[in-house]
């Protein structure tokens, strides 16, 4: 089989990506597709999931010319965990809901955790429900796309769509599964069929297996179709791309950290055995016996992207060029990354992107810099809630189209102390694909032998980001309320709402003394303590279970009908009252 070539296709937020692998470990060749997402209400962030199986046929024919006998395996991959409503034949129902930059179902995050409790779901699922999760988003379309859910038989993300359309197997692996909270227990690695039933009646859920199973093999009709396609040939289970870029440069052992420079920035940590912290999300890992903590931001590579074209760039060169001059502390600039409202660790929908320090002195350069340093900021952010959860990465591997940045990376060592190694293949996620798929059909070395480690990203200490950091970390605490009601104003709002929708506006109505918007550290250095104790009659209008923002987890929900802020003064808000513990045992 030393002859064979095997295919891998990652669906990712800005392109899809595909590589011809041969079984010998040689890359032959390589194909992507650009496209876009959808966002036509507030919150909501979206994809044609019928675009994914058209990119995936576009791209198999493309590099079927290294294959004149057909790919002898293919193996998938794409972002998630994301929601596509489909028929009884895999068919798009309506517009598949995106990950957790989609922020469409705050109100049902709340529904939900009134249904089965916050710290039940929890325990059971390894993370808080957020705007990550898919349970809530199958609310959100039974509420307000009534007659697209009614006709809903199943549901898809992008590796199990592509799976059904070239095997008829309707399957999802443990960790994308592990990512649909209240829906999976990850102490049983199986669905909760009594949570499935109510949150999601009429739709049957997939069988559940590992990433890298043999799912099932490409059926006659599909490969008379698709140049390339060989009848029989085993397709692989799949994952979520972070997971697979993970794999990719083989950081899936305990102990090892993948950071992946993309359009948003994700983090994954491997363990063996379950870990979780209330900031991040906990999940199986990508093969058994493993274990995730993970983390993701808002926008990492989409904001640099928004940066160079609106500074009138064509190019990062130059731009790169203007950063490096300008230093470190982008000469008294300071950004937060959250252009999108932010993932983890704030789990902050209503979060929004800061500049700091402005003057007219300043320059493109420092500008550009800014946006970079916020993304290490960031990064050390969750570095420091891995560690809170007593996850310390033994070694970091870098990927990612980032990757090529040479300034980005190394700011992001430089900021958070953290040595990055750089394989000799960064292509990401469709890499592991191709490899995985080849497992199935030959015994290849490990992927760590085709792709190993060639250089390292030492970090050069910087005194000034030690200070810079603080500052970062106390800029959200100090402006999270201004940039919830900014968001009431931002594009396709309502402008200039008459009651108070947000928490943030009631922040500025009822004055200083009432507590700040933000996660319980926030809490913790404020003057009020937050969340309040339950009270006596067990109802949840004066706790804030985690102490998130109130926006996304206590009180109304973003943009629901106004409700009343619990009193400042009461003896729950008073100063010195001991917070609750955020950590729930195993």
């Amino acid at each position: 089989m030393c002859n064979g070539v095997v295919l891998g296709v990652d669906i990712g937020t800005s392109s899809t990506k595909a590589v011809a692998l041969g079984l010998d470990g040689r890359i032959l060749g390589t194909a992507t597709r650009l496209h876009g997402v959808e966002r036509d209400q507030p919150g909501q962030v979206s994809m044609d999931g019928e675009m994914w199986w058209a990119e995936f046929v576009d791209l198999c024919t493309e590099l079927s010319l290294h294959a004149p006998e057909g790919f002898a395996a293919v193996g998938v991959s794409g972002m998630g965990p994301t929601l596509m409503l489909c028929d009884d034949e895999g068919h798009g129902v309506a517009s598949a809901a995106l990950y957790g930059v989609d922020s469409r179902s705050v109100e049902q995050i709340r529904q939900l955790e009134d249904l089965f409790g916050a710290d039940e779901i929890y325990r059971t699922g390894d993370s808080y429900l957020s705007t990550q999760s898919v349970g809530p988003k199958f609310a959100w379309f039974r509420q307000h796309r009534p007659e697209a859910y009614a006709s809903a038989r199943t549901f898809h993300m992008p590796a199990s769509l592509l799976v059904q359309r070239l095997t008829g197997e309707y399957v999802l692996d443990h960790q994308s599964a592990g990512q649909c909270t209240p829906l999976y227990d990850s102490g049983r690695l199986d669905w909760y069929p009594d949570r499935c039933e109510l949150v999601a009646p009429g739709i049957t859920f997939p069988r559940l297996a590992w990433a890298g199973d043999r799912a099932g093999e490409v059926t006659s009709a599909v490969a008379a179709g698709v140049p390339g396609l060989r009848a029989g040939a085993p397709v692989t289970v799949g994952s979520i791309d972070a997971w697979a870029e993970a794999y990719s440069v083989g950081a899936t052992d305990v102990g090892d950290l993948m950071v992946m420079y993309g359009t948003t920035m994700c983090l994954v940590a491997t363990q063996d055995h379950r870990v979780r912290h209330p900031m991040i999300w906990g999940s199986p890992g990508l093969e058994p016996g493993r274990w995730s903590l993970s983390g993701g931001m808002g926008t990492s590579g989409a904001i640099t992207a928004w940066m160079r074209d609106l500074l009138g760039s064509s190019t990062y060169d130059s731009l790169t060029c203007d950063a490096s001059a300008s230093g470190p502390g982008a000469r008294g600039l300071l950004m937060l990354p959250y252009f999108d409202g932010e993932r983890t660790p704030i789990l902050d929908p209503g979060a929004r992107g800061t500049i700091c320090g402005l003057t007219v002195r300043h320059t493109r350069g420092d500008l550009f810099r800014a946006t970079l340093e916020s993304v290490g900021y960031a990064v050390r952010h969750h570095l420091e809630a891995f560690r809170e959860a007593g996850v310390g990465p033994d070694r970091a591997v870098a990927v990612g189209g980032g990757v090529r940045s040479s300034l980005s990376a190394q700011l992001v060592s430089d900021i958070t102390g953290l040595p990055q190694q750089i394989t000799r293949v960064t292509i990401g996620a469709s890499y592991g694909d191709a490899h995985l798929a080849a497992r199935l059909v030959t015994d290849v070395p490990a992927v760590a032998e085709w792709n190993p480690v060639v250089r390292i990203i030492e970090p050069c200490p910087e005194p000034a980001y030690e200070e810079l950091y603080g500052l970062y970390r106390q800029l959200y605490e100090a402006t999270s309320g201004i940039q919830h009601a900014l968001a009431a104003y931002g594009p396709g709002t309502r402008k200039g709402p008459k009651t108070c929708r947000s928490p943030a506006l009631w922040m500025s109505v009822d004055g200083p003394r009432c507590p700040p918007p933000g996660n319980l550290r926030n809490a913790r250095r404020s003057r009020w303590t937050w969340p309040a104790p339950r009270p006596a009659d067990g109802s949840r209008s004066a706790r804030c279970r985690r102490g998130t923002s109130w926006g996304s987890r206590c009180g109304p929900a973003w943009g629901s009908p106004s409700r009343t802020l619990p009193d400042p003064t009461s003896p729950g808000h008073a100063k010195g009252a001991s917070p609750v513990n955020r950590f729930v045992p195993l």
